[in-house]
């Protein structure tokens, strides 16, 4: 038996007795980091073995554990903070317990993304959940023209170091006056939801140097609402912009058809016109 074990991400009251009845009895702990780990379940007397699983080790780590598991091994998997399988490797190990046949069960506890979600004054009867956005530049656009058509409030996580790139990145992307909320220190002392626009919470964090794990919410997109028209001098300064980043003429076209809602063969038609 697989355990799914959520724990706390910031509270370490939010730890559930079932969550702590489970890790106290069962015979292996999984965790990205031990040490981390180690130090939660020893502030509430728990003493369990503990073995190293997380993205850079997942592959060799999985099978091991697969293999405890088809032995009849009941095995605890657990995340930094938070559930397990959510943007995290945990969801490759149940699907491999899928295909063994090997039952799997949650022990539910605080999610970061839902919790913010509830804070934030928006939407939740429809939501999407992105995560965290890629790094990579081109990876990184073809997402953010997805997360820039999304109807639905959408849920993306950042770290400190980053946020002010993505919030500028999506500025850049037409969504400056889309309602947003900024939430960190989640369930801390220090628990902070900052409410506003995309343009305006950047700004604010120009100000205020960001610290602390993020959970950005943004408003779903208004399908009806009339797009902004760009005029010609703003096309071709979102043309040159992606042509520097190393985009081909082909990439450019797909990209802005996203961005724009216009056709790609017209586009491609005018970008090869700007820059020739």
């Amino acid at each position: 038996m697989l355990y799914l074990v959520g724990t706390p991400i910031g509270n370490i009251s939010d730890l559930s007795p079932r969550a702590k009845e489970v890790l106290s009895s069962v015979e292996l702990v999984a965790c990205e980091d031990t040490r981390r780990t180690g130090l939660l379940l020893s502030q509430f007397g728990i003493s369990a073995k503990l073995m190293s699983y997380h993205e850079h080790n997942k592959a060799a780590a999985g099978s091991k554990l697969i293999e405890k598991l088809k032995n009849g091994a009941e095995i605890a998997l657990v995340s930094d903070a938070g559930m397990p399988s959510i943007s995290d490797p945990g969801e490759d190990l149940v699907k491999l317990c899928i295909e063994e046949r090997i039952e799997v069960t949650a022990v539910p506890g605080p999610v970061a993304g839902i919790t913010a979600l509830v804070l934030s004054g928006l939407d939740t009867r429809h939501y999407y959940f992105e995560g965290f956005l890629p790094v990579e530049t081109k990876e990184r656009k073809e997402r953010l023209s997805v997360v820039s058509k999304m109807p639905s409030t959408t849920i993306l996580y950042e770290a400190p170091h980053r946020l002010l790139r993505t919030l500028q990145d999506l500025k850049d992307s037409g969504n400056g006056e889309r309602k947003a909320a900024a939430c960190r220190e989640l369930t801390k002392k220090y628990e902070e939801v900052v409410r506003g626009t995309i343009e305006t919470l950047l700004e604010h964090f120009e100000q205020t140097p960001p610290k602390g794990e993020f959970v950005l919410i943004l408003e779903g997109v208004d399908e009806e609402k009339e797009k902004p028209v760009l005029s010609q001098e703003e096309r071709r300064n979102r043309i040159i912009a992606l042509d520097k980043e190393g985009y081909s003429t082909k990439e450019i076209a797909k990209t802005l058809a996203l961005e724009w809602g216009e056709s790609k063969k017209t586009l491609y038609a005018e970008v090869l016109e700007m820059l020739k």
